[in-house]
């Protein structure tokens, strides 16, 4: 696994996690159970923390870091992604908040600040500006994201069956079963 130290913050993992080879793990970043990051994703916990939820997946590309600690943002800011999420292909996430049951799609970026509820999906290449706060059960899409509508049930649950799908996925990889 790609996982690197910095200043004595060792990356900590919980049971059966995944990080692929051609990923990059550094510093204080935790990963919950069966959580996985898939080739050339970054997760930099540098000069803050990123905590990563139980079977969330980050997927190829993704890159995640935090804001440090100083005059302009005191304390800074950590990335918190919560259980059962999926990060798209090439997502950016910056110092923000994932609830659980997520969808964050391809390409979009979540910048500092950011609170996304539980059971949200943000559309493809959408952007979501800093301090934004995403309500639950809705579907967010564009530049700057909105709003579109409530999350149908059925999307819901497809939010869980790919989390899951994911944990699958990572356990063949694991077992060298690909």
């Amino acid at each position: 696994m790609a996982l690197r130290q910095y200043q004595g913050f060792t990356p900590t993992l919980g049971a059966r996690v995944y990080v692929d080879d051609c990923a990059l793990v550094i510093g204080r970043v935790s990963m919950g159970e069966d959580a996985s990051i898939w080739p050339f994703a970054v997760a930099r916990g540098d000069v803050n923390v990123i905590e990563i939820g139980a079977r969330t997946n980050i997927q190829d590309g993704s890159v995640l870091h935090v804001v440090h600690d100083g005059p302009y943002k005191p304390g800074g800011l950590s990335l918190v992604i919560g259980d059962d999420v999926t990060v798209g292909h090439k997502a950016m996430l910056h110092g923000a908040r994932v609830g659980h049951r997520c969808l964050i799609g391809m390409a979009s970026v979540i910048l500092d600040g950011a609170v996304i509820d539980d059971e949200v999906i943000v559309a493809a290449g959408s952007v979501v500006g800093p301090g934004k706060h995403l309500l639950s059960r809705g579907l967010y899409k564009g530049n700057p994201a909105k709003r579109t509508r409530e999350l149908l049930a059925q999307e819901i649950e497809a939010m869980i069956y790919a989390a899951g799908h994911y944990v699958k996925l990572k356990d063949a990889y694991r077992l060298g079963a690909v």
